[in-house]
C-alpha cells in the first residue's frame, strides 16, 4: 500500500500545472494576435491554430507510453517535466519575437508539443505517487493550479498595461511590449514551476511501486475473500 503524503507534497508534485497552465493561458489569449500582426488574415486564424488538437494527439499517447517505461536515476516522469519546460520557455520567449508568420507559425507547433510532453506524464504522476484515497485530493490540487495559472495569465498583458504603463500597442506589423513580456514572464514562470516540482518531489524506484502493486493485490484478494 502506498503511504499517504502530507497537503505540501501534495502541493509541491502539482505545483508544476500552474507554469503549465501559465503556458497554455498566454498561447490562448495571444497567438491570434501575434498571427494578425505578423498578416494572417481572418480566415485563415483557425487553419493556423491546427497545430493545438494535431499536438495533443499525437504527442500525448507517445509521451505516455514512453514515460511509462522509462527509468533513470531522475525518475520516471521528471526528465520528460523538465524537457518539456525548457523547450516550452524557449518556444514562449521567442513567438513574441518572430519575425515573419511563418516561425510563428513554427513555435507555436513547438510550444503546443513541448506543453504536451510536459503536461501529460503530470497526469500520470498522481496515480504513480498517491494511493486509492487521495488521488481526488491531488487531482484537485492539479486543478487549483491549473485555475490560478489560467486566471493570471490571462490577466497578464492588462496588469502590465494598466500597473506598470507597458505599452499595448505598437508600429503595424510589431508586437506590442505587453505581449512581448507576458510570454517572457510565462517562460519564466513556466520553467520555474516545473522546476520546483521536479527537485521537491522524489518519485518511488520500480522495485517499490513492484512491492505496492503486490500489496494492493493482496489486500483485495483477503477483501474478497471475506467478503464471499
Amino acid at each position: 500500500m502506498k503511504p499517504k503524503l502530507s497537503f505540501w507534497q501534495i502541493w509541491n508534485m502539482s505545483f508544476g500545472f500552474l507554469g503549465i497552465q501559465f503556458g497554455f493561458a498566454l498561447q490562448n489569449g495571444n497567438v491570434s494576435r501575434i498571427f494578425q500582426t505578423l498578416g494572417a488574415e481572418i480566415e485563415q486564424i483557425p487553419i493556423l491554430w491546427i497545430a493545438a488538437p494535431v499536438t495533443g494527439l499525437i504527442v500525448q499517447p507517445i509521451i505516455g507510453h514512453l514515460s511509462d517505461k522509462t527509468w533513470g536515476r531522475f525518475g520516471r516522469r521528471r526528465p520528460y517535466f523538465l524537457i518539456g519546460a525548457i523547450l516550452a520557455s524557449i518556444a514562449l520567449i521567442l513567438m513574441p519575437n518572430s519575425p515573419a508568420l511563418w516561425m510563428a507559425v513554427g513555435m507555436l507547433w513547438i510550444m503546443d508539443a513541448s506543453i504536451n510532453i510536459s503536461m501529460e506524464p503530470f497526469r500520470a504522476f498522481v496515480g504513480d505517487m498517491l494511493p486509492n484515497e487521495q488521488r481526488t485530493l491531488g487531482f484537485t490540487m492539479q486543478s487549483f493550479f491549473i485555475g490560478i495559472g489560467a486566471f493570471v495569465a490571462s490577466w497578464l498583458p492588462y496588469i502590465l498595461t494598466n500597473w506598470f504603463n507597458i505599452s499595448n500597442t505598437a508600429p503595424a506589423g510589431q508586437i506590442p511590449d505587453t505581449v512581448k513580456f507576458s510570454f517572457y514572464l510565462g517562460g519564466v514562470v513556466f520553467l520555474a514551476a516545473v522546476v520546483y516540482t521536479v527537485f521537491s518531489t522524489k518519485e518511488y524506484s520500480p522495485e517499490e511501486l513492484k512491492a505496492f502493486e503486490e500489496s494492493e493485490k493482496g489486500d483485495r484478494k483477503i477483501t474478497y475473500e471475506y467478503s464471499t
